[in-house]
């Protein structure tokens, strides 16, 4: 078998987008119930023209017949042929319904674009209004209209579309608020875009997916709600529409009970039908992808070397999709200096072979990464590094337990302490994670809950998680916020998260995540929110921590500066896969591969020298060393 070989170092590339049609019938549900809309609005187009009787042919012959061959589905109490009926229902049922879904389309999603986006008095006067329609009873609305303009299905659906508006309306505001104050919006305002424009193509686009949903979860109640009245003889009874029908049927359910059926199975099919695309289309325009329950699932590749490790582009999975698989170099090892050998205590944490994908809308698996094997060892610090994207905090993720929705490990083991986490279910992945696994995560404020205090937040798992009273755990956290260099720990303990700084907020983390004593810290980029100040009072926090606790700590970062400072051993990580592995000293003095010694590269320290000035930034240069001259010698006359 050929397979097309790629470079190692290419980036995987994801499949191109796809149009909402073949995402949705992509999908059995979507699939289905889009083919049995289609029918009904084929039949509503043409019905009239194919029923076998006139709908409103009455015969005295024919009252409550039962199916025959020339009436397959009887007749009604008028003698009226049921099918030729219903086929004239389907298109009148749902026109009506369509009448009322254009009717709240374009003045809810119109008035919501407008109030969202110029505010003023408009919004003012279109809240007021909605509030005011949402105020009343429907029923009762359409019983006075009915009053007033007659028994006509028209009328009445043209009053129920005004009656659903308020629904569009606080849809599109929501979202139009939401967006209007955004920096690409401004961008677009100073760039000469006319009010217009900016609404139509950008925050049009915002609210196009919710209005697409909402539009056939409101067609469902639309047609249910003309049915309704009709059923309940409200409407023009002699207008054949599916609620006369039931109506109808419901008169006679004694003396033919099969009336009832027709137009109560086109009724429920149809607005189940909208239900389920409805669904589906949400799951298609939000790409979102069902995650099976099943952790490990076969990935085909081509067969090759087993050491060899491959890079893999839109990996198949059951047989569906395109697998392009390259043979990569092997890892570069560096042998333990004197340092790591120190350290090299039993091994804690062991990785091989990991793999982890994400399925896509045609059923393939997106493989992000791609083989990453490593080891961890008890006391020691190990660095992950490698730039954006190359896979380090999935692969973090991936021991956590943690891979956002849709990804899934599709190859691999990992094992912590002789268990395999791999093949755990989230049960038992929880007696672990937080307990015998801590986690420092990136941004400090937005892992803090911003309804509760800091304290409640670093009592609860040690009451849930060790099982403490509240007495010891509250003595333990403000032991521990005193341990990480909180100055007031009682304040902070009784303080809310946006009452702390973005450093605070840290140790904060720092001190829950050591709280259940775990034998291994994840910490993914910790002091990347942080300014360069307190990033080094983190690090030496971090770095007496572990110790005093003799805590195994993998450091998941993009900075040498800090691996060189905190670690003993690194793995550096480049599209999925591991490139090299070895002691700190010996990547930072004997790196072999292009891409570590790039990394390195990169740093700024000792770097060449600016250039030398010339002309008018030599002048400019003086005026500013005379100004700031100048500046001090005022300053010192002060003093």
């Amino acid at each position: 078998m050929t397979t097309a070989i790629t470079p190692p170092n290419t980036i995987p590339t994801p499949t191109g987008r796809t149009s909402l049609l073949r995402r949705v019938i992509r999908r059995p549900l979507g699939t289905i119930s889009l083919a049995f809309l289609l029918v009904v609005a084929v039949i509503a187009v043409i019905g009239p023209l194919i029923a076998p009787y006139d709908p409103n042919l009455a015969s005295l012959q024919l009252v409550l017949a039962p199916p025959s061959a020339e009436h397959p589905l009887g007749a009604d109490s008028g003698g009226r042929d049921v099918l030729s009926r219903l086929l004239a229902a389907t298109q009148i049922s749902i026109a009506a319904a369509l009448v009322a879904l254009v009717t709240a389309l374009l003045i809810g999603v119109i008035a919501g674009l407008i109030a969202g986006y110029y505010r003023g008095w408009f919004d003012n006067v279109a809240s007021w209004f909605t509030a005011l329609v949402m105020a009343l009873p429907g029923i009762v609305v359409l019983l006075a209209a009915r009053a007033v303009v007659g028994p006509s299905v028209w009328a009445a659906m043209l009053i129920f579309g005004i009656l659903l508006a308020p629904a569009y309306f606080r849809l599109v505001y929501a979202a139009v608020s939401a967006v209007r104050s955004e920096l690409y919006v401004d961008a677009a305002r100073v760039s000469g875009l006319s009010d217009l424009r900016i609404i139509s193509r950008h925050i049009l686009s915002v609210v196009r997916a919710p209005i697409i949903i909402q539009s056939a979860i409101v067609a469902g109640i639309a047609i249910a709600i003309q049915s309704g009245l009709e059923f309940l003889g409200l409407g023009d009874m002699s207008v054949p529409t599916w609620g006369s029908m039931l109506n109808d049927g419901f008169i006679n359910i004694y003396k033919a009970p099969l009336l009832m059926m027709w137009p109560s199975l086109a009724i429920a099919l149809t607005s189940i039908a909208l239900t389920l695309l409805a669904n589906v289309m949400r799951d298609a325009l939000e790409r979102t992808v069902q995650v099976r329950r099943r952790r490990r699932r076969a990935v085909a590749t081509a067969t090759g070397s087993i050491a060899a490790v491959t890079t893999s582009i839109g990996t198949v999975t059951g047989g569906i999709g395109i697998g392009i698989d390259a043979e990569a170099e092997p890892t570069i090892r560096h042998a333990d200096d004197e340092r790591a050998a120190a350290r090299a205590g039993e091994t804690i944490l062991d990785v091989r072979d990991l793999r982890i994908g994400y399925g896509q809308d045609d059923g393939g698996t997106l493989e992000v990464v791609h083989g990453v094997s490593l080891d961890i060892r008890r006391g020691e610090v190990h660095g992950l590094i490698g730039e954006s994207g190359s896979g380090k905090t999935q692969t973090a993720f991936a021991v956590l337990g943690l891979l956002p929705r849709g990804g899934r490990i599709t190859g691999g083991s990992i094992d912590y302490e002789g268990v395999r986490l791999d093949t755990l279910g989230e049960r038992e992945y929880t007696a672990i994670r937080g307990r015998r696994i801590g986690y420092i995560p990136q941004e400090p404020m937005s892992n803090l809950d911003p309804s509760f205090t800091i304290g409640s937040q670093l009592v609860e798992p040690l009451r849930v998680g060790l099982g403490l009273s509240k007495k010891d755990a509250t003595e333990k956290t403000l032991a521990l916020l005193e341990r990480v260099g909180i100055p007031d720990p009682k304040r902070t303990f009784a303080a809310y998260p946006h009452e702390v700084s973005g450093g605070m907020a840290q140790r904060v983390l720092i001190a829950g995540a050591v709280s259940t004593d775990p034998d291994l810290i994840i910490a993914d980029e910790p002091t990347t929110a942080l300014d360069v100040t307190v990033q080094a009072e983190v690090l030496d926090l971090l770095r007496d921590l572990q110790a005093e606790r003799q805590m195994a700590l993998l450091l998941v970062t993009h900075n040498f500066g800090v691996v060189a400072d905190l670690c003993d051993r690194v793995s550096v990580m480049q599209h999925g896969l591991i490139v090299e592995h070895g002691p700190v000293r010996a990547i930072f003095g004997r790196a072999e591969h292009p891409y570590t010694r790039s990394l390195l590269g990169a740093i700024l320290d000792e770097g060449p020298a600016r250039a030398p000035l010339g002309g008018a930034a030599i002048e400019k240069a003086e005026i500013q060393d005379a100004d700031v001259a100048k500046a001090d010698a005022v300053k010192g006359g002060a003093r």
